[in-house]
């Protein structure tokens, strides 16, 4: 394998552009999730031998786990266009316009397909299994329907909630994986890379202090890894030892865990406003001034794993291990206490 050659790194003010910067460019540099990467590339390379299109992909899993890097990889390995919208943001009259504008065998990403609306997820049908779209040109008995054929190309959904994908989408999509939460090596490898990209020298150590508080996910182990860079330039000479890690994610409140102040205040929240739950989410979301997506999305999925809180028919609870981590008696224990 040749050696790796970090990108020009962007402008560090826009925090977008460095995320940009800092994704993987082939399945070669994508580090985890080796199960995906070995199907995908099979399939990548069958399709570049008959010189098709690749099927269309759905990649679903929580945040920051790698699927729009996957998206722009495939992009990458096909040689290809791609063109990228926004679920929630995409509507009925732009998706002529955009499936008109594709050449073959090139890529649209869309993220959040599952916030789609179902007016533009009607259009998209045809378009994904025959390579066509219909359009009603005129109103009440003078309408008439005018097919226009597409060049054949792939689709790449990205969801963090596969449930809301209607069953006649998901259907659709010929090769589906599902992104897991990366171990504590495997972060620690990217934390290298990023450090490496970033070109700031951090020690084993700290990449690894990182690594373990990044709740197995690979955009937040880089966020933390910017921002431990700020501290360590700041405050010291600019090289990142686990000392200067480790100050740095206590002024960023990120616990041995992983979890943030907000993480926390949800904990918090469960077992000391509502006597450890249940609690619906709508009151749940109300009572900490968040979004229910964002509750769902975002907090819960990693607190569920670490088994800190429980889904239930009649809303959310705290568990022994979750009382545990934020220092919270079950109210019998604290009525002994008295």
């Amino acid at each position: 394998m040749s050696a790796f050659v970090a990108p020009a790194l962007a402008d560090d003010g826009d925090e977008e552009a460095v995320e940009q910067t800092l994704r993987p460019r082939s399945l070669d540099e994508f580090v985890g999730q080796e199960r995906v990467k070995e199907q995908l590339e099979i399939a990548l390379v069958a399709a570049k031998a008959r010189g098709e299109a690749l099927d269309h992909v759905l990649l679903a899993g929580p945040p920051g786990l790698g699927k729009t890097s996957l998206a722009h990889i495939v992009r990458e390995e096909l040689g290809v266009g791609l063109r990228t919208i926004a679920g929630p943001a995409v509507e009925k009259k732009d998706i002529a316009a955009i499936l008109t504008s594709l050449e073959a065998r090139d890529v649209l990403f869309v993220d959040e397909i599952h916030r789609m609306s179902r007016t533009a997820e009607e259009i998209l049908y045809p378009a994904l299994e025959d390579f066509r779209i219909d359009i009603v040109m005129g109103e009440g008995a003078g309408a008439r329907t005018l097919t226009l054929d597409l060049p054949p190309f792939t689709l790449v959904g990205a969801t963090t909630r596969t449930g809301l994908l209607t069953t006649p989408l998901r259907d659709r999509f010929g090769l589906t994986f599902r992104l897991d939460y990366y171990d504590p090596g495997q972060l620690a490898q990217i934390v290298h890379r990023s450090a490496h990209i970033l070109g700031v020298e951090i020690a084993a150590d700290a990449a690894e202090e990182i690594a373990s508080r990044s709740r197995g996910t690979p955009r937040l182990a880089n966020r933390i890894l910017r921002r431990v860079r700020d501290v360590a330039q700041v405050r010291h000479q600019g090289v990142i030892t686990t000392e200067i890690a480790r100050e740095a994610l206590l002024l960023l409140e990120i616990d041995e865990q992983g979890l943030d102040r907000e993480a926390r205040d949800l904990l918090h929240t469960i077992a000391g406003k509502f006597d450890g739950g249940p609690v619906g989410l709508s009151t749940l979301a109300a009572s900490l001034g968040e979004e229910q997506e964002t509750i769902e999305d975002v907090y819960e999925p990693y607190l569920l794993q670490l088994g800190f809180i429980q889904r239930t028919p009649r809303g959310r609870t705290i568990t022994k291990l979750g009382r545990t981590h934020i220092g919270s008696a079950p109210p019998d224990t604290a009525a002994k206490l008295f």
